[in-house]
């Protein structure tokens, strides 16, 4: 169920003729199972993961990635991690993080798909499946009743509708600021005065309210600049969704599980290197993850953050000073409760004999062993759920270890 101002205004003139209620809005979010919380960002379009985590230290880096290549001094000189590896330079509250031990890298990760369709991949990445469309359903969805969520209390989507990684049988509840105005207290008195003799609309009603309200607070907690934050949920600002998101699953009546979808990463025109189009987009999320960890406040002790991508891009720039689609990529888990401070790449090198196809890095690690590794050690569920149920036909892809703190 929608969880803003506009779904109020719909449900009010509407009620009378929709059957919507079969299914009561639940925004309680009370008596779930488990303290530990658990955000997945999708970074939809396919992030340069060679942009967003330089293998500086390969002696072929900078003569592969030409422009592209980001600099360890001068203007906007690229993050260190470990001598081999760095960030961008627009992803400083992502190395504070690191620094902590609160950020773990991954590179040369992705799914069995080779053929560069964002459908597709996406559609991989959000089923869990072998392949494309072999599943109808996602991955996390999957994965609620194990952590005995699937009622819908415990699980949200800061998306207009829930995305495919969380659409299927159990219930998923979506928030996203809306670009309405804000409707007045005669507006919500008479609503409650229509749904006064109907216990389960006037409890819904007030519960989102409420949560609607929690989440406008951390907004409005939110530096502004120009035109109301509330008001921009374009890429170019995430920090309201993410501020917004943490507020929510910091309360103890909150969300355990989160999915925010971020796009924006198809760059094949004038991509950049540390400062540019792709830079903008780095440092919006970088802002919106860190707003996030201020949010979650001592929750974020409890909390992992997977950021994952559908496909990496080339390795070498196009004619157009961007990158096309590729294979493998970088992703990012990060939080509370991540034993971070590594870099995991099984890494084999940017010649063209190691590279897919002689242009991609290759997959060397399967993005369902990250999954199944965040479900499994992080949210308690049991390996007989992740091979049987919420990863089917998995069982030679082994969870990662290590990842987070005894």
């Amino acid at each position: 169920m929608m969880l803003t101002r506009r779904s109020l205004l719909a449900t009010a003139t509407a009620a009378g003729a929709m059957n919507m209620w079969d299914a009561p809005l639940k925004m309680a979010f009370a008596n779930v199972p488990t303290e530990q919380r658990f955000v997945v960002v999708i970074l939809r379009g396919a992030l340069d993961g060679l942009a967003a985590v330089p293998a500086h230290g390969d002696p072929d880096y900078a003569s592969v990635r030409g422009d592209l290549a980001l600099q360890k001094t001068g203007n906007h000189p690229l993050l260190d991690l470990n001598g081999q590896f760095g960030l961008h330079p627009s992803l400083s509250g992502m190395k504070a993080m690191w620094d902590a031990k609160e950020l773990t890298v991954l590179h040369n990760i992705g799914s069995a798909y080779h053929d560069r369709s964002h459908f597709d991949a996406q559609n991989i990445l959000e089923s869990g499946g072998k392949g494309p469309h072999v599943l109808s359903d996602g991955w996390l969805n999957r994965a609620l009743k194990p952590m005995g969520l699937a009622d819908g209390e415990g699980a949200l989507a800061v998306a207009s509708t829930p995305p495919l990684i969380l659409d299927g049988k159990a219930k998923a509840t979506s928030w996203m600021p809306a670009a309405l105005p804000e409707p007045d207290a005669a507006f919500l008195a008479r609503v409650r005065a229509l749904y006064k003799h109907d216990a389960t609309l006037a409890s819904a009603l007030d519960r989102a309210i409420a949560t609607e309200a929690k989440a406008a607070a951390a907004m409005d907690d939110t530096p502004k600049s120009g035109m109301d934050m509330r008001m921009r949920a374009g890429y170019g600002d995430v920090t309201p969704l993410f501020s917004g998101a943490g507020t929510l699953l910091a309360n103890a009546g909150g969300p355990r599980v989160a999915v925010l979808d971020v796009g924006g990463w198809d760059t094949h025109v004038n991509e950049g290197a540390g400062d540019g189009q792709l830079a903008r987009r780095l440092r919006a999320l970088d802002q919106g993850l860190v707003a996030l960890k201020a949010s979650l406040g001592p929750m974020w002790g409890k909390t992992a953050v997977l950021a994952v991508t559908e496909f990496g891009r080339t390795v070498a720039p196009n004619g157009s000073q961007g990158t096309d689609h590729g294979t493998a990529g970088a992703a990012f888990l990060l939080g509370g409760a991540v034993a971070g401070g590594a870099v995991m790449a099984d890494w084999v090198g940017l010649k063209p004999a190691a590279l897919q196809d002689g242009r991609d890095l290759p997959v060397r690690t399967d993005m369902r062993a990250l999954f199944k590794a965040v479900l499994g050690d992080h949210m308690r569920v049991a390996s007989r759920e992740l091979e049987a149920t919420i990863f089917p036909d998995s069982a030679e892809v082994l969870p990662l270890k290590g990842l987070f703190r005894a």
